[in-house]
């Protein structure tokens, strides 16, 4: 099976339509549920509190999201830095002997 097709000046491979089509997939699911939302009957207090609930939960999910990524990349920071001082001491010797000579 061929990875990618060309037509005329665009190209296309497989990752970038499984990419499009998910990102499709995400904006239709939204629109849908928001029109569902807004269709169904309820009352204009229930429906601003039930979008409210929604957008809060929506937010906290998010920054839950952002503070466990946070967490994660100083952890790499951390870990990288710890090789990167390993590194330095395991060549240390090395570069003191070519500066000698």
């Amino acid at each position: 099976m061929k990875d990618d097709i060309t037509t005329g000046e665009y190209r296309y491979t497989i990752k970038d339509n499984a990419v499009t089509a998910i990102s499709f997939l995400l904006v239709g699911m939204g629109v849908g549920a928001l029109l569902a939302m807004l269709l169904t009957p309820k009352s204009g207090p229930q429906m601003r509190k039930s979008i409210r609930r929604k957008y809060e939960d929506a937010r906290d999910a998010v920054g839950e999201w952002t503070e466990q990524a946070t967490e994660q990349a100083e952890e790499l920071w951390e870990r990288g830095a710890d090789l990167a001082s390993e590194a330095k001491k395991k060549v240390a010797p090395l570069s003191h002997k070519l500066r000698r000579s």
